[in-house]
């Protein structure tokens, strides 16, 4: 079993493998953002940055990929790719799959969105041996992802599921504790490498 992960991880570290990861990535953040231009749109310019949270949780981690592949660790944004791509792709898988409870069916772009955001959080566990960052890392995009939280739920600035929004109490609810698992992941992450010399 060693060996094949070994193997497995042989390909998904090697450059040509990571800069097809960066295209993808990149790819998806602009989708991401131009899917989230009718929200802006009607969002106050001062929220602008904490609406579209997807595609820039997969921004943190193109740039991530960027450092990755040129020698080098940009290690807040490794720290806010992990907490946020895992935050932000689980939190998608569970929204579109409420929808689709709430409404018995979320058509194929639904199903997009649950395969490409379980990817996302997939990629940023996968990719957890190349993270070199330290809880200073941790505090800081903590303490974004917490902010965050605070101005899609208490300043209304959450993506906009309109089948959903009835329950927006109980998803802000979910979405803090989401916040606190995947931050506590990021530590665990931190300490398992800490307490090795070889990971």
């Amino acid at each position: 079993m060693d060996f094949f992960i070994q193997k497995i991880w042989l390909v998904l570290s090697h450059k040509s493998f990571l800069w097809i990861l960066l295209f993808i990535n990149l790819s998806g953040t602009v989708f991401g953002y131009d899917w989230y231009m009718w929200q802006l749109e009607i969002t106050e310019p001062k929220f602008w940055i904490f609406v579209p949270d997807s595609p820039t949780a997969s921004l943190f981690f193109t740039l991530a990929i960027i450092g990755w592949l040129i020698g080098r660790n940009f290690k807040l944004i490794e720290a806010l790719a992990l907490i946020t791509l895992v935050k932000y792709g689980l939190w998608a898988v569970v929204m579109n799959l409420l929808t689709l409870v709430e409404t018995g069916s979320i058509g194929w772009m639904g199903w997009m969105l649950i395969g490409s955001h379980f990817a996302m959080a997939l990629q940023a566990v996968l990719y957890s041996r190349l993270y070199r960052f330290s809880l200073i890392h941790i505090a800081i995009a903590a303490v974004w992802t917490l902010h965050n939280d605070v101005i899609d739920y208490v300043y209304v600035q959450m993506p906009i599921y309109y089948d959903l929004m009835k329950n927006m109490d109980h998803i802000g609810y979910f979405t803090f504790w989401l916040s606190i698992a995947c931050i506590l992941l990021a530590y665990w992450v931190w300490k398992k490498r800490s307490n090795t010399v070889i990971w």
